[in-house]
């Protein structure tokens, strides 16, 4: 059976807007009035993950939610169709912007791959940004070979990994068990997050996300999130909000150390007990955090 959002309504009760992008659909929501607050994910999830920070804000914010092309509900073309690179995805939420007018006073809100494709647009346009909210996620190339766990190594070269992740969507499924590490994930919000990636075509920006890791300046992403890093001090007097799970296993302790010693101005919480899916871990304590940071630096 193929993956209706209908029957996560009650989880997921938001209107879809689509963009076309030279032919395609690229889903975003769109809720609430006020302030922009864009929420940009990353492998594998989509805006589901969003959904209970974006149900808090739009009463008082514009709340923008994309999902990456393959990702969610955004259609999920062929790699001889749409180039699956950190650079397009970039250029993907540059255009929603653009076409929606949402030109200044900004708050970026980024988690996983939603680091290098936010911070990219981010380094751009400096201007149109107001404030930033990192959960755990990276803007900075790895300073050692072995800050990629070894998990996306295997994922990364082995074609046992890509034949699991395309066959058997193991990528996505595995992260759900994974990604929450004080309690287990519940099996409905599993399937939820899961649910778009219901086929082999369905599932090739899970495994393109990891092949387009860049670990040597000839990797695709390597040059753009170099030039990223190179451009992050513009934001080292931004106002910046880090929740981060300490038991996440890919975005270590080592990437939060990073934040801090670049940006020292940041407002830090630890949450020593969550994994890499730290806001779907705890809302009720993460949610009133980034309320707070938005209303505090309005």
């Amino acid at each position: 059976m193929s993956f209706s959002v209908d029957r996560i309504r009650h989880l997921y009760d938001f209107q879809s807007h689509y963009l076309d992008l030279e032919g395609q659909r690229y889903h975003y929501l769109d809720e609430g009035q006020g302030e922009p607050v864009v929420m940009v994910h990353g492998n594998p999830s989509w805006s589901f993950m969003y959904r209970e920070l974006a149900l808090s804000l739009r009463k008082t914010y514009r709340v923008i939610v994309p999902d990456h092309m393959g990702c969610g509900l955004s259609d999920k073309p062929g790699s001889s169709v749409y180039p699956y690179t950190m650079e397009r995805r970039a250029g993907d939420l540059e255009e929603l912007l653009d076409q929606l007018g949402v030109r200044s006073n900004i708050t970026l809100v980024v988690h996983d791959w939603g680091g290098p494709i936010g911070m990219r647009f981010a380094t751009r346009h400096p201007d149109r940004i107001k404030r930033l909210v990192i959960f755990n996620s990276a803007a900075f190339l790895l300073r050692k070979m072995e800050h990629l766990h070894w998990s996306l190594h295997f994922c990364r070269s082995s074609r046992l990994a890509a034949f699991l992740i395309l066959k058997f969507n193991a990528f996505a499924r595995i992260a759900t068990y994974t990604g929450c590490r004080s309690e287990r994930m519940p099996r409905e919000i599993r399937r939820a997050y899961a649910g778009p990636y219901d086929s082999s075509k369905n599932r090739i920006a899970t495994l393109a996300f990891v092949l387009d890791i860049p670990l040597a300046p000839t990797d695709p992403a390597y040059g753009p999130l170099q030039e990223v890093q190179e451009n992050l001090e513009q934001f080292q007097q931004t106002p910046m909000l880090i929740c981060w799970g300490e038991k996440d296993f890919v975005f270590d302790r080592s990437f939060l150390e990073e934040w801090i010693k670049r940006f020292p101005q940041a407002d830090v919480h630890r949450f020593p007990e969550a994994g890499h899916y730290v806001l779907e871990e705890l809302p009720d304590a993460i949610i009133p955090l980034v309320r707070d940071f938005l209303e505090k630096h309005r």
